[in-house]
């Protein structure tokens, strides 16, 4: 599923990109599923809601904070989602590095254009799919890179998903067990404890009975699987491997 969003406060600029959008996607697995009248909004949303939307079509010329602005803001939490710059002028194009768009449109979008552009975000979002974790709880679908997530640990008949962005923790409760959070996994992560299952590209230090990870939490670490999983946590941090 490729989630849309678009951002434009002029609403006949929204509606003539939905339009276009809408001939070139694809029916039973691509849809717009937000859009926002300011940048303000799209980036309150966006940080309350990581993963919900992978592809954000941003206005540059706005009303308040512009597109620029707010993709600076957004990639403060969110390093993943991919942003498109809509603009009336080519001369914001350059700007659009600064904060790693992955590419732009100008007004008003034609269809041979944004099927070129949704070519590029299949490509980048879809090839680095193993890359992510999904999962769905009462607020929605999520679907966070797992880079951003330092560890797993279960409570009762949930799982949370603990991430550290800018400084920040997060925390995503979803119903699920850890063991099937272990094999969808595919060994990324280190099992230290039958309730914490570890990111170790985050672990800083390597204890007798706990590991600490980035975020300053110490993870406790069971007899019984302490020596796998010392073994695993020390070759990982010592050939550098990140997700």
């Amino acid at each position: 599923m490729l989630r849309i969003g678009i951002c434009d406060d002029e609403p006949g600029a929204r509606e003539a990109l939905r339009f276009g959008l809408e001939k070139v996607l694809r029916e039973e697995s691509e849809q717009i599923v937000y859009e926002f009248s300011t940048g303000e909004s799209a980036v309150r949303w966006l940080k309350k809601h990581p993963g919900e939307i992978d592809l954000l079509f941003l206005d540059v010329e706005m009303e308040g904070i512009n597109g620029m602005e707010a993709a600076a803001k957004i990639r403060e939490f969110d390093k993943e989602i991919s942003l498109v710059f809509v603009t009336g002028y080519a001369d914001y194009v350059f700007d659009g590095y600064k904060v790693n768009a992955l590419d732009y449109v100008i007004k008003p979008a034609g269809t041979e254009r944004l099927m070129e552009v949704l070519g590029r975000v299949r490509k980048r979002i879809f090839d680095g799919r193993k890359r992510y974790f999904s999962f769905k709880n009462a607020e929605g679908t999520y679907r966070l890179s797992l880079s951003d997530i330092s560890y797993f640990y279960s409570d009762r008949r949930k799982v949370n998903a603990v991430c550290a962005r800018g400084g920040e923790s997060f925390a995503y409760s979803f119903y699920g067990k850890l063991d099937e959070v272990e094999r969808q996994l595919s060994g990324a992560f280190v099992r230290v404890h039958q309730r914490y299952l570890v990111n170790p590209a985050k672990v800083i230090r390597i204890g007798n009975e706990s590991v600490t990870v980035e975020s300053a939490a110490d993870i406790p670490m069971s007899r019984a699987m302490k020596e796998g999983a010392v073994a695993k946590l020390a070759r990982a941090m010592l050939e550098g491997e990140g997700l």
